[in-house]
């Protein structure tokens, strides 16, 4: 790595759900900055830093001494203040992620000074019940929310639907199919899309929208799209954010934005 690049933090501990999919823990030289679940800080590498080899080739490799950064967001509680953790796919034409998928246990990497970001828990309706919709990686904000806000069997319901290609990029699977079975106000769905080539799969085929559509949030959850009694979270593939934006809409919540508060609020990831 390039000498005069501050590297400020390590990596930890890293878990691969496989070669393209990874949940790492980072710890600061310093002290831990505070943070609200849901929100975002900065990973670096130089440009000298290697890349993972299955990444495609750079055309024009940035120069060795420039720091690459990318926002990622944050999936740790916000209370256990040991490390933070991201949840993180690679982007085999990327910049940053096919570094980061070759660092190993004991690597320095750049970790941003702060927090940042208003997708929150701050700016609920106190007495809503929480439906958390991500696709791919954007479930990371919904990890934070859930392991920082959750108190079992008391208090609202989350439900939290994860939507993937296969069942093996559903990352905190496991984390969150014990929290359903444990405490009776989290309902998680997952659903997968290409069932096809993933023949092992028994759970929900579909694409997110489909668990409205198909009466499952109703069957699990015991209760509907009712703004009433919702705040809804959509986070990750615009496409998906911009659908699911219509169609709750459509069914009467409003987008929340600085200046009003509405019951539907929204994340976009690349």
């Amino acid at each position: 790595m390039a000498r005069d690049v501050p590297m400020n933090a390590t990596l930890v501990k890293r878990f691969d759900m496989h070669h393209s999919l990874m949940i790492i823990r980072v710890v600061p030289d310093g002290p831990l900055f505070s943070f609200e679940p849901g929100q975002y800080t900065v990973l670096g590498l130089p440009g000298s830093a290697e890349r993972v080899e299955f990444s495609d080739r750079e055309d024009k490799p940035p120069p060795p001494d420039k720091l690459i950064r990318r926002a990622y967001s944050i999936s740790s509680s916000s209370r256990q203040g040991e490390y933070i953790e991201f949840y993180i796919s690679l982007v085999q034409s990327g910049k940053l992620t096919p570094r980061l998928f070759q660092l190993a246990e004991g690597d320095r990497l750049w970790l941003g000074h702060k927090a940042t970001g208003h997708f929150t828990l701050d700016d609920v309706i106190p007495e809503n019940d929480l439906l958390m919709i991500s696709t791919g990686t954007g479930l990371a904000p919904f990890v934070a929310m859930v392991r920082t806000a959750l108190h079992c069997d008391t208090g609202r319901h989350f439900v939290v639907i994860h939507g993937a290609r296969y069942s093996w990029d559903l990352g905190y699977r496991s984390e969150f199919e014990a929290l359903d079975r444990c405490c009776s106000n989290l309902t998680y769905i997952p659903t997968v899309t290409r069932v096809e080539k993933d023949t092992s799969w028994k759970g929900h085929a579909g694409r997110v929208h489909t668990v409205l559509e198909d009466g499952l949030l109703e069957e699990r959850a015991g209760f509907g799209l009712d703004p009433a009694r919702l705040s809804v979270f959509l986070c990750g593939n615009p496409a998906m954010v911009d659908q699911m934006q219509v169609l709750l809409e459509g069914k009467g919540f409003t987008l929340h934005t600085k200046k009003e508060q509405g019951n539907l609020h929204v994340e976009k990831y690349w």
